[in-house]
């Protein structure tokens, strides 16, 4: 049945079914290995991230009050509220201005804005 093809079509017809075998898992080969890559790279990140915060953390954790104030970068005047309120063990924010008696910031839902 195949000898009635000429040849000539016969060729450029078992090229284009070869290139389609071959081309989706050669695709899907591509595909994994950039997968693998992306998660390695985003594995190698994330732990260089966690290494700059464990490092950051053992500074401050080392570090005494008046040092962590001065690292905020606060004027001379406020330097020493800064001191007095890392020292002091249950710090809270000095002024909670309109928000409720809990310190939430967050706003009930039946609240109407001012």
């Amino acid at each position: 049945m195949l000898s009635i093809i000429p040849d000539f079509i016969k060729l450029p017809a078992a090229l284009a079914l070869g290139a389609l075998v071959a081309f989706y898992p050669a695709r899907w080969l591509g595909q994994s290995e950039g997968k693998q890559m992306a998660a390695t790279a985003a594995l190698t990140k994330s732990v260089q991230v966690l290494r700059e915060r464990n490092t950051i953390d053992d500074e401050v954790s080392t570090s005494d009050a008046t040092a962590l104030c001065a690292d905020l970068g606060l004027p001379d005047d406020q330097q020493a509220e800064c001191v007095r309120r890392v020292l002091s063990p249950d710090a809270e924010p000095a002024n909670l201005g309109d928000h409720p008696e809990d310190g939430s910031a967050v706003r009930k839902p039946d609240c109407q804005p001012q």
